[in-house]
This record gives C-alpha cells, structure tokens and sequence, in this order.
C-alpha cells in the first residue's frame, strides 16, 4: 500500500466526519481532537491510527513502520461506523433534547410557584 492510499483513507474519514459529525478542522487528526469524544473507543483508536499512519506515511522512512492490515482494518471500522449515522437524525434528537429539558424547566417552575402561593395562602 502506498502513501497516497493511507492520505485517500485519511481524507475519506476526515470527509465523513465532517459530513456526518460536522467536524471541522484541516486534517483528521484535527478533526479528531475536536470530537474524537463523540466516536465509540474502538473507533476512535482505529481513526487515531489512521491519522498517525497518514501522517507517517509523508516521510518514506518511516513507512516501514506502518502496519498496513491494522490501518486497512481501521478505515473499514471507521468506515462503517460514520456511514450509519445520520445527520438528520442527529439534530432531531438533539432538538428534542432541548426542548424535554426547557419543558422540565418550565414544570418545575410552575410547581414551585404553586407550591409559594399555597404556602402563602393565595391558593
């Protein structure tokens, strides 16, 4: 496997992070820094290698040092993880998230005014 393939499988996760997560940052180890937390460990190690096997590959003396069936075996991880999501699915959840807590909010706000006014007297 050549350097220019590691660089290809690379820019491929870098680009489904990006698309999937809304990641940004310039490369994949970047990307990663920013939201490697929101990526299941196994997946997260395999893109973390991928990035270090793409950033190795730039030098050919270091080649050598790259396992070629570990990378190939973590892009397919990475690979089939971030084409199952679904960024609009994402966004629902989060959204309906944020609206169960505002309403929660509101709940106990309403509940703790009642419970002053009976406390109070008024009610």
């Amino acid at each position: 496997m050549s350097a220019v393939a590691i660089q290809q499988m690379a820019d491929r996760v870098a680009q489904l992070l990006d698309e999937r997560l809304a990641l940004g940052g310039r490369d994949l180890a970047a990307k990663l820094s920013k939201g490697g937390r929101m990526l299941p460990r196994k997946v997260r190690e395999g893109a973390e290698l991928l990035a270090d096997a793409a950033e190795k590959a730039q030098n050919p003396k270091l080649m050598g040092q790259i396992d070629m069936g570990a990378v190939t075996d973590a892009y397919d991880a990475c690979v089939r993880y971030l084409v199952t999501i679904d960024p609009a699915g994402r966004r629902k959840d989060v959204v309906a998230g944020m609206v169960g807590f505002v309403g929660y909010g509101i709940l106990f706000l309403i509940l703790g005014i009642i419970a002053v006014l009976v406390w109070r007297g008024f009610l």
